[in-house]
């Protein structure tokens, strides 16, 4: 039997990155409200898209490469308030492959060692886009900066500050922006199959003493990819929503791996005093201004929102009513497989069949998959961790629980020696759907587009911010040449849509700033 061609430090790495997801899914299971629908059956379709993670991601991501670089996506996506963000990629794409994986491993059906070469490959393409996309921050997770997200850069952050628009408690524009929040929410809620994967948060950034702001993002509310969204979100005019929000008085002490939050004191709406709000996707330039122009105008944005949300909710409630037992099972299968799906939308290279259908593999587990083992088997892997896999010996202690368990296994070292392991699970497998087709209609920020169309776009843009010359411009770099001319023209192309600070370029302190919100 011959050798793998991994090395020892590729295998210590691997398990080290292994063993951060075995203990912030832990943490994240343990200190979160449980996922649970009267309408889906959740736990079936969270672990049918487990499965269809372990046999697709790896081919997936490979193919996403061929196109661009797993780092270099994440460079991208600093500019955008798209899915592939927390929780897709801080959390999602190696847990649900690792998830799969360890089922499997229970099931008698994989060793440890097996698809060796995949599991590395994957926890390598999820620290390149994680460490690029956290670049300011520089840490891999939320986790490892003690649950917080500053992702953004300065000059992305002054514009969202400078443009706000203040707002008290039971003023029209508080009322509308609380109103549409409280309808996109309960509209992601149940486009996501009743999962909140559909809204993000990140931050907080502090504005002064007393103000911190959070930046919450909206996913997936128009036609796109989702074949149950043809025709009920036509009239959503935007597919990604983000709400900048000041806060006044509460402090955000956890922003999770999950995009959720805590605050200290609980955060309530009379906290909230400013608002903004942007739009943007694969091919905008960074985050477009929605009714921004002025107050009035938001206000207006916000209630239309609103209105066009509600009416989307209620197409969607008939027809999910109409929906198997089958279908939504592939519908929440697929929204969670399809988490990390804009990936290939920025690439270039996404396809309907690779990520809305039900691989013929993980298929075969369907009729296992009633509520009673799914719910049961769902909480055992991922509560007591009494799997015989998941079982380290006697002596040792997990960490939060205290108990002589690990929730995913570890790849064993003696496949150096022996060679006794397999590479992989294999290419891309067909896949079934219970679904309706899907229509050949996405939104866009450049209008309704064909699949095709869109990828042909997404393959030519280039940001103006993703220049070579801006490309490597970190913050660090700024500290020290703010007042050169090549700063100047990256901030000012990052202020070319603010109504406060449009050509004001480099230089601009944090009370700069609030002095140019208040015509100063």
């Amino acid at each position: 039997m011959s050798r793998t061609p991994l090395t020892y430090a590729q295998l210590l790495e691997t398990n080290n990155l292994i063993q951060q997801n075995t203990d912030e899914t832990y943490w994240l299971c343990i200190t979160r409200t449980v996922q649970e629908s009267k309408l889906f059956p959740v736990s079936p379709y969270m672990v049918l898209s487990y499965f269809m993670a372990f046999y697709r991601y790896p081919p997936l991501l490979r193919k996403i490469e061929q196109h661009m670089k797993a780092e270099e996506i994440g460079n991208r996506c600093r500019n955008m308030g798209i899915k592939i963000q927390n929780p897709a990629m801080g959390w999602a794409l190696p847990s649900f492959y690792l998830l799969g994986r360890e089922y499997l491993i229970n099931l008698g059906l994989l060793r440890a060692q097996d698809a060796v070469e995949d599991i590395v490959y994957v926890m390598d393409f999820w620290k390149r886009f994680q460490l690029a996309w956290h670049r300011n921050d520089a840490h891999l997770t939320n986790r490892d900066f003690g649950h917080r997200s500053q992702i953004l850069p300065e000059r992305r952050l002054q514009v969202f500050h400078a443009d706000l628009y203040d707002c008290t408690e039971g003023d029209a524009l508080h009322t509308a922006a609380q109103a549409f929040m409280a309808a996109t929410s309960q509209y992601g809620f149940l486009v996501s199959c009743e999962s909140r994967i559909a809204l993000c948060n990140q931050g907080p950034y502090r504005l002064d003493d007393d103000r911190e702001m959070i930046v919450r993002d909206f996913m997936d509310l128009a036609e796109g990819d989702y074949p149950w969204l043809d025709g009920v979100g036509a009239d959503m005019p935007y597919n990604n929503l983000t709400v900048p929000m000041a806060v006044k008085g509460c402090h955000f002490n956890i922003v999770d791996d999950w995009g959720s939050f805590e605050s200290q004191p609980e955060f309530k709406s009379h906290h909230m005093v400013a608002v903004g709000l942007y739009t943007s996707d694969t091919l905008s330039e960074g985050y477009l201004p929605v009714g921004m122009g002025s107050r009035e105008e938001l206000t207006q944005t916000f209630e239309t929102l609103t209105v066009r949300a509600k009416e989307a909710t209620a197409k969607l409630w008939k027809r999910i009513a109409g929906w198997s037992r089958d279908q939504m099972m592939d519908a929440g299968a697929i929204t969670y497989f399809a988490i990390v799906k804009d990936l290939a939308h920025v690439a270039g290279c996404y396809e309907m069949e690779d990520w809305m259908l039900v691989d013929e593999r993980a298929e075969r587990f369907r009729p296992l998959l009633n509520d009673e083992y799914a719910n049961l088997s769902l909480w055992e892997i991922l509560g007591p961790l009494a799997n015989p896999a998941q079982r380290l010996n006697e002596y040792q202690m997990c960490q939060h629980a205290d108990l002589p368990a690990r929730m995913l296994s570890l790849i064993p070292y003696s496949i150096l020696d022996t060679g006794d392991c397999t590479a992989t699970s294999g290419d891309m497998a067909p896949g079934i759907t219970y679904l309706p087709p899907k229509e050949d209609r996405y939104r866009t920020t450049e209008g309704v587009l064909t699949l095709a169309e869109y990828n042909r776009r997404a393959r030519a843009f280039v940001p103006a911010t993703s220049a070579p010359k801006f490309e490597n411009l970190c913050e660090s770099w700024l500290k020290h040449h703010y007042d050169t001319p090549l700063a100047d023209e990256l901030y000012r192309l990052e202020q070319r849509e603010s109504r406060t600070l449009k050509d004001r370029g480099a230089g601009l302190r944090r009370a700069d700033v609030e002095r140019l919100r208040h015509g100063k």
